[in-house]
């Protein structure tokens, strides 16, 4: 199911009145984070459900419910949602939000200029270090910014004076910027949105960039389906759009 699903949180609380009040067990990516402490606790207290969560990059996530960690649903970026779905982990698709790859540097430091390829690739070769999560991670972002640096012709250069995050809620690119370990970093807008001690001055350039969309689906074991369902239709809500907007989610 790939259409967005659209409800208010009163049509929330309707759809939820005949459902027993239950504890959903959720697998969300780091993506998600500034938007799902938010509205978590606002779909706990429409619903009368409880939601545990955990974060780890989409690719870690699909490994852990892979090597049978159980969950009712699972929030990912959708090219690993729709692996899982065509391994029968997971019976459905319902997109919820979409982010790209920022470009940040610790607060009140210069802003250099991004905003075209050349302009990025002057950055690049001048920046003293760079840094980006480790592919080895399960982030999305690694893979395509090294296929990036190739195109721009700065693969050797940057890769010389790379620092890796290892991703995760404790693996974070922004700690790398705020530490002084790198001069200018690169993830998914969203997640250095997280950090107010970092700066996004800009994202990757058009012709550049990667779009993610971030898609959920209750799991082939799910023990609580039918709030788990909830849940995603909340995630899918008007009320959600707003927090997504403010977050780097509703690119």
């Amino acid at each position: 199911m790939r259409n967005i699903l659209i409800a208010s949180a009163a049509a929330l609380l309707a759809a939820s009145s005949n459902v027993q009040a239950a504890e959903i067990k959720a697998l969300i990516t780091t993506a998600m984070d500034a938007a799902v402490v938010v509205l978590i606790p606002q779909f706990e207290k429409a619903s009368g459900h409880k939601v545990s969560f955990s974060y780890d990059p989409s690719g870690g996530l699909a490994r852990r419910l892979r090597g049978g960690e159980f969950a009712d649903m699972i929030l990912v970026a959708s090219p690993e949602l729709d692996k899982l779905i065509a391994e029968g982990k997971v019976v459905n698709r319902v997109d919820i939000s979409r982010t790209g790859i920022g470009i940040a540097v610790k607060k009140g430091a210069p802003k250099p200029d991004v905003s075209t390829p050349e302009a990025l690739k002057r950055t690049l070769l001048a920046a003293k270090s760079v840094g980006h999560t480790a592919p080895a991670g399960g982030g999305i972002t690694a893979l395509h910014l090294l296929r990036t640096f190739e195109k721009l012709g700065v693969a050797k250069e940057v890769a010389a004076k790379t620092k890796l995050a290892a991703g995760g809620p404790n693996g974070r690119v922004s700690t790398l910027i705020v530490n002084g370990d790198v001069e200018i970093a690169f993830q998914q807008v969203s997640e250095l949105m997280t950090n107010p001690d970092v700066e996004v001055i800009g994202m990757l350039p058009d012709e550049l960039q990667q779009i993610t969309i971030n898609s959920a689906g209750i799991t082939a074991v799910a023990k609580e389906p039918d709030a788990a369902k909830a849940l995603i239709q909340y995630l899918t809500s008007p009320e959600a759009m707003v927090v997504y907007k403010k977050t780097g989610l509703a690119l």
